[in-house]
């Protein structure tokens, strides 16, 4: 989806969408709060416009890779930023059984990969070639990574990405994961301070990309064959060695929210969200220590124009 405001986005959508019956009101509808803080800012931007609309909400806590068996139950109802190169294949089962149900495109244009913050490439030369990381792995390696450089994956809840791509491309890495997107901010902001090395699995949008000067390391494209076929890339015996997948970002529900919430169910289908609103307000967060609940409501009082149109079209 192209780079558009929310407000763009939302009232393109509007039109599109009718009024639905409001459901059962009296009960909560219950979102599924993951580990980062985009996806934060993400559910509770929705689970404003639902408020707004009438509707009881409440926010659970749940793991990334293991919510869609409490949204298959019910006990979840909607989860509003799931990343297609990093979804569990819990998901694809819940989706094949028919408990659970996917409800459209987020619209964020994102990456994953491997990167570095841009001094890095004076420790390293070659970078951002990732051939180059064969040369100087040694001067990644930490004490309990020797001898090989020590690659700072994703949070262990989030899957092995880095790992993978360590092993098929056979580079000398060793993954160690971070405890969670705080300590990858802190891997960040420790490299850049004392100009060290660091290799780090990371995305976009995120604030970070550009207060660290973040570059992606150029992997082989990532293509279907790349995670299917060992002969396929530059490893003919292993599958990952090339990039991540390109990225969609995506919702998905409960498959009785349609029937239990019409009007809700509509809103959150025609819910979507651009790295252009969702980034500042991850600075706001992660870097001048807002809270997620002021600064979501500082944007939605400043932008009621972006999102009132969704609600109404919904709810009128």
């Amino acid at each position: 989806m192209q780079k558009l405001s929310l407000g763009i986005a939302l009232t393109a959508l509007a039109g599109s969408v009718h009024a639905a019956d409001m459901g059962a009101v009296d009960e909560p509808i219950k979102l599924a709060i993951n580990e980062w803080t985009g996806q934060h800012i993400t559910t509770h931007v929705a689970g404003e416009m639902l408020k707004a609309a009438g509707y009881k909400v409440e926010y659970a806590t749940a793991g990334m890779m293991n919510q869609f068996q409490a949204i298959a139950d019910g006990d979840i109802h909607a989860t509003l930023e799931i990343w297609s190169s990093n979804v569990s294949d819990e998901y694809a089962k819940k989706i094949a059984e028919g408990n659970v149900v996917e409800i459209g495109d987020l619209g964020l244009d994102a990456k994953e990969g491997i990167a570095y913050p841009a001094h890095v490439a004076e420790l390293c030369p070659g970078l951002p070639a990732w051939e180059a990381l064969k040369e100087c792995a040694q001067n990644f390696a930490t004490a309990e990574t020797i001898p090989n450089g020590r690659l700072v994956d994703y949070p262990a809840d989030w899957g092995t990405p880095g790992a993978d791509r360590m092993t098929g491309l056979e580079l000398p890495f060793k993954a160690v994961p971070a405890g969670s997107e705080g300590a990858l901010i802190a891997e960040l902001r420790a490299s850049t301070d004392r100009k060290s090395p660091l290799l780090i699995t990371f995305w976009q949008p995120h604030w970070a990309m550009s207060a660290y000067d973040v570059k992606f390391v150029d992997l082989p494209a990532g293509e279907e064959a790349c995670f299917n076929d060992p002969a396929w890339g530059p490893n003919p015996n292993a599958i990952n060695d090339c990039d991540f997948s390109p990225t969609r970002i995506f919702k998905a529900g409960w498959v009785g929210m349609q029937d239990k919430w019409p009007a809700a169910y509509e809103i959150l289908s025609n819910y979507a969200l651009s790295v252009e609103a969702q980034q500042p307000m991850m600075g706001e967060i992660d870097v001048d220590g807002g809270s997620v609940e002021d600064v979501v409501a500082k944007w939605m009082a400043d932008n009621e124009g972006s999102w009132r149109p969704v609600v109404d079209a919904a709810t009128k």
